[in-house]
């Protein structure tokens, strides 16, 4: 039996909209790309020639009988009034992240949508970047032991892109852009929750934006993630660095290559002497005998695919009645309720004491 394929309009075809539906959607047998709406004329008129319809306005895409799924790719400030108008016209959503930029418009989307009885979720594809399983596998199997840090960096040098990332008002800056994703990841893979927020954000070379910023989030059990985005490092941390009770990760890069450093003895091997390093005398902080170590190459997985089909596959599953979401409202609102915190944090200079 041939299965439904589902007709798709976009609102936006900027970068983001490219990307679903120049690179993925035109391979993808299960939904079919119609049109877009775009208020930049000339990206309208991209669209046409490429062979997508380019509706005359926000109403004619919504009141298009044939559109199944409205995929919302536009500045971040415009998400939640075209959200909740594709739901009330009896269309599905797939939403740019991050969803909203607060956490109370995310809850009057969720509402709608249960009223509506229409399928709301969000582009968070991040949880299939190679980088991350291979972290995610590591410590849920045991290979660190007990797990107590997390550290998550992405870092580059070139500043923010020019146009509305720089702009408050629209969204802008590198909370909302790659803090979503690195606090998504986070909380996807640790089933607790966050009982702190702690922030610091710059502005160095953006005064409206935050380019760079620390955050620190305590799980329930004790367990911190740091995740650090920065845009002018010139020399980067590795992508992520685990520390647990049996042994080190480190991966460097999102090529997902790295290693665990563990001990081949949890028994701790003292020498008899004070060692003298290049830093002086010392006894605690003497390196280790590389004899009483072992190392485990770290490499990309292989059976994961990482592009947006990760996206797309659930949502489609949901529509076709097949299975639940995998990325729900619901986890993408908690993932808001900690950036919101992580403001707060910023402005206050203080940790958010939260249970979310």
């Amino acid at each position: 039996m041939m299965k439904k394929v589902y007709k798709l309009a976009s609102f936006g075809y900027g970068g983001m909209a490219g990307i679903h539906i120049d690179k993925v959607l035109n391979k993808y047998d299960r939904v079919d790309v119609k049109g877009v709406y775009d208020i930049n004329p000339e990206r309208n008129k991209a669209a046409a020639e490429k062979g997508y319809k380019a509706y005359a306005s926000k109403e004619e895409l919504l009141n298009d009988p044939e559109i199944d799924i409205v995929l919302v790719a536009t500045t971040n400030e415009c998400h939640k009034s075209l959200c909740i108008e594709a739901l009330q016209h009896g269309k599905h959503v797939l939403c740019e992240k991050p969803a909203t930029m607060t956490a109370s418009d995310l809850e009057d989307i969720i509402a709608v949508a249960k009223q509506t009885g229409m399928v709301f979720t969000v582009d968070q594809n991040r949880r299939v970047n190679k980088d991350f399983i291979a972290m995610k596998r590591c410590v849920e199997q045991g290979l660190l032991g007990d797990v107590y840090v997390i550290e998550s960096r992405v870092e580059g040098s070139r500043g923010l892109p020019a146009g509305w990332r720089c702009e408050k008002e629209k969204g802008g800056g590198m909370m909302l852009d790659w803090g979503v994703h690195l606090i998504d990841q986070i909380m996807y893979m640790i089933p607790e929750k966050v009982t702190n927020v702690f922030c610091k954000m710059y502005s160095i070379h953006y005064p409206e934006v935050d380019d760079n910023f620390r955050l620190t989030l305590t799980f329930e059990s004790g367990l911190t993630a740091h995740i650090e985005v920065s845009t002018n490092n010139y020399i980067r941390h590795p992508r992520w660095y685990v520390l647990g009770t049996e042994g080190t990760l480190q991966i460097d890069d999102w090529d997902a290559v790295g290693k665990i450093v563990k001990p081949i003895t949890q028994q701790n091997q003292w020498g008899v002497d004070i060692v003298t390093t290049k830093a002086g005398p010392s006894k605690t902080m003497a390196p280790r005998d590389e004899s009483t170590v072992e190392t485990i190459p770290i490499t990309a997985p292989e059976d994961v695919v990482d592009d947006l089909t990760s996206v797309y596959n659930p949502l489609v599953a949901k529509l076709d009645g097949e299975s639940e979401l995998t990325i729900t409202p619901e986890q993408v609102l908690r993932v808001i309720q900690v950036m919101e915190a992580s403001f707060e944090s910023a402005e206050t200079g203080k940790a958010i004491q939260t249970s979310i």
